[in-house]
């Protein structure tokens, strides 16, 4: 059996987090997980809620040391929570707060636990390659969240090839803020693991509108990444705010456009780096959109063509994982990605992406932001028709139709244009398949 330190070998007086303006250092971090880890309750599998990313860090490590397995959902919304909990018999809910989110349970506040000094002198836990340490959830986009399992060794592994790829374009290990929720796998990977386990720093904050971002970075040392979704990137360069400088931007959860990763480096001074991964797969290959067009794949990391599908393989995988995209390979290494297979549509025999439509839609002049949908056919109705949800105060159907014709083949133009005043996107700027089907059922019964 191998084993592997809890945490790695840095210097415990380096500067570790940051919070509510104090510097923690990693001796303090150390100190307060082996604290938890003692005082937990006996449990097989807990349910991490906290909602500072410091106190996510503590007990998720702090479960790491005692075997336990993390469950970790993509939502906090109860009916969720209630969901995983109802296959998932015996959790503990850990919380950062007062408040249970979810009374059927027990649960446990672990910041109100003191840190003991004795644990400075403790050895540092061992922990198997496969133990399993991680439950996570996909994100729901294209349809109900599914479990996925994550063990300790292989996790360590992305982390360090990630790191490698990331500190490589910053020039140095960064301090980190992320935008993005902590429970998602972009946002542990590169928000929570990434300056734990590859020697960065870490903001406790997660913060969401552009003057909030600001904030949290001006509490960092340089240099500083910036780990964000496509959504909110553009909604933060439209603020046009002052920023402190930050020595990388890293994206995922979405395309980020060329156009975009392009005007982000103009306008930041700062290369943008987009990450291109899955729940399934964790953190896959690498990019510079506004530089190339292909993807390079982390080390330890190849892609296999096996008759129709494109798994990634590599020692980071319990097993082969198969890519839920479509891609045109140039090696074990190298690749261009072409689109989500469930974003791919056909309408009157043609093919198209969602994908596109959504980026010529939200492209358009004084749309705020927009999405596009594919109802199931109606009885009667010879070819499917689609329908599109639009923010966009000052434009009419007309306009926006004008505006579309431009860009796409009429078969793909919406027979309904529905005006809303905002749509609801999750954290990591995602409207759930979930979503789309209430806002069908809200404004096109006929249609949901």
């Amino acid at each position: 059996m191998t084993l592997i330190p809890l945490l790695p070998a840095i210097d415990r007086t380096a500067p570790f987090a940051f919070h509510d303006g104090a510097s923690i250092d990693r001796a303090t971090f150390y100190r307060q997980v082996l604290t938890l880890a003692a005082a937990l309750p006996e449990r097989e599998r807990v349910l991490n809620m906290c909602t500072d990313r410091y106190w996510f860090a503590v007990t998720l490590f702090a479960a790491i040391a005692r075997g336990m397995l993390t469950v970790l959902p993509n939502s906090a919304a109860p009916e969720h929570i209630a969901a995983v909990a109802a296959v998932q018999p015996g959790l503990l809910v850990l919380v950062d707060q007062p408040q249970n989110p979810l009374e059927a349970l027990s649960y446990f506040r672990v910041d109100s636990v003191p840190a003991d000094p004795a644990m400075d002198a403790a050895a540092m836990p061992q922990i198997p390659f496969d133990q399993r340490v991680a439950c996570m959830y996909t994100s729901g986009s294209t349809g109900a969240p599914m479990p996925h399992f994550k063990t300790f060794g292989r996790l360590q592994l992305a982390i360090l090839a990630g790191a490698e790829r990331v500190w490589g374009v910053a020039g140095a290990a960064c301090s980190v803020v992320g935008t993005v929720p902590i429970r998602h796998m972009y946002g542990l990977e590169s928000s929570v693991l990434l300056p734990i386990l590859a020697g960065g720093q870490m903001s406790t904050r997660i913060p969401f509108f552009p003057a909030d971002i600001a904030s949290a970075l001006a509490e960092l040392p340089a240099p500083r990444l910036l780990v964000i979704t496509p959504f909110h990137l553009r909604k933060l360069l439209e603020a046009d705010i002052a920023l402190p400088d930050i020595a990388v931007v890293l994206s995922a959860t979405a395309p980020l456009s060329a156009e975009l990763a392009a005007q982000t480096r103009r306008q930041l001074g700062c290369p943008v780096l987009e990450i291109y991964g899955s729940t399934e797969t964790g953190q896959v290959a690498t990019r510079q959109p506004d530089l190339e067009s292909d993807w390079q794949t982390l080390q330890g990391i190849t892609l296999e063509q096996r008759e129709d599908e494109v798994w990634a393989v590599g020692e980071v995988y319990e097993t082969p994982q198969m890519l839920n995209d479509t891609v045109e390979l140039y090696g074990p290494c190298a690749f261009r990605l072409l689109d989500r297979k469930a974003n791919m549509i056909n309408v009157a025999g043609k093919r198209s992406s969602l994908s596109f439509l959504n980026a010529a839609l939200t492209g358009l002049p004084g749309v705020v932001d927009g999405v596009f949908c594919l109802p199931e056919r109606l009885e009667g109705e010879e070819v499917e028709r689609l329908v599109a949800f639009v923010v966009a105060p000052a434009l009419d159907r007309a306009t926006i139709l004008a505006g579309l014709r431009l860009h796409v083949d009429s078969v793909f133009l919406p027979r309904h244009i529905v005006f809303v005043d905002a749509l609801p996107r999750d954290g990591n700027g995602k409207i759930l398949a979930r979503t789309l089907q209430a806002l069908l059922a809200q404004h096109l019964p006929g249609r949901s």
